[in-house]
């Protein structure tokens, strides 16, 4: 178990990553509009009518008309945007933090932003056929944020990223260390704990959609697994002694001129 607090990878297209910055904003208004500032009744309506529910997706059921808020199908994307506790929102948010603002760079803010709901409406759907009779709603930015996690991993594997191991020791490793732990860990829990309260097909559809769309939606020239791109090296020039032409007037001697290039 690991918890990234910092990578030494600086951006090289964009000036800030105002999209990351902007979703982390927008979970946790919604987190504190559906969560803290509102009644119950009105947290559980909001569960059930932006949360991902398999069962009213797939038709095998109904919900009732009074909780629904979007249609069955914009739920793929409204269920990212809830978070069930404050450690729920704090943990996807910092993933978002640590590794976002990179794969930002990578695509462009306006592609980033397209990625991140693609990689969020993938996890649902993974989840979805995983549990395609579940009327348990999804709720969690989880998805998106294992896309996000596969494509950095995919983008940078050789940075060093700073993790906290086992919630004690700190330790900068290379992002593939830790990155392919935690996407390994994802496909074994889905194997042994696949019907758990943690949705780690959300994670592994989150992870398959990252790694994959990544490759073509990344920005022309942006290389993977942290290859650069070689250039040719500058043609050295070999300098030429340059020429020495006397003039020898009779008496004082003059300065001796040199041309050369």
């Amino acid at each position: 178990m690991f918890i990234p607090l910092h990578d030494r990878n600086s951006l090289r297209h964009i000036r800030m990553q105002y999209v990351t910055i902007g979703l982390i904003l927008t979970n946790a208004l919604v987190f504190a509009f559906t969560n803290m500032l509102v009644p119950e009744s009105v947290i559980q309506a909001s569960v059930y009518g932006l949360g991902f529910i398999p069962a009213v997706v797939f038709d095998y059921a109904a919900l009732d008309p009074s909780l629904a808020i979007v249609p069955p199908d914009a739920t793929l994307i409204t269920y990212a945007f809830l978070h069930s506790n404050l450690m729920h929102l704090g943990s996807n948010m910092l993933f978002l933090w640590v590794f976002g603002d990179n794969v930002e760079d990578a695509l462009g803010h306006v592609r980033f932003l397209l990625f991140y709901l693609a990689c969020a409406a993938a996890g649902a759907l993974f989840h979805g056929l995983v549990g395609p009779t579940s009327q348990s709603p999804l709720i969690g930015a989880s998805g998106a944020v294992s896309g996000i996690v596969a494509a950095y991993l995919m983008l940078h594997p050789k940075v060093r990223v700073w993790v906290l191991v086992l919630f004690r020791f700190p330790l900068p490793l290379p992002a593939f260390l830790p990155l392919l732990f935690w996407i390994g860990q994802q496909f074994v829990m889905l194997a042994i704990d696949g019907e758990g309260e943690v949705s780690w097909g959300a994670h592994v559809g989150g992870i398959i959609a990252g790694a994959l769309l990544v490759v073509f939606m990344r920005r022309r020239g942006v290389p993977l697994f942290d290859r650069t791109i070689v250039t040719p090296k500058a043609v050295e020039h070999r300098q030429v002694a340059p020429l020495t032409t006397p003039v020898a007037p009779p008496s004082p001697p003059r300065q001796t001129v040199h041309w050369g290039r």
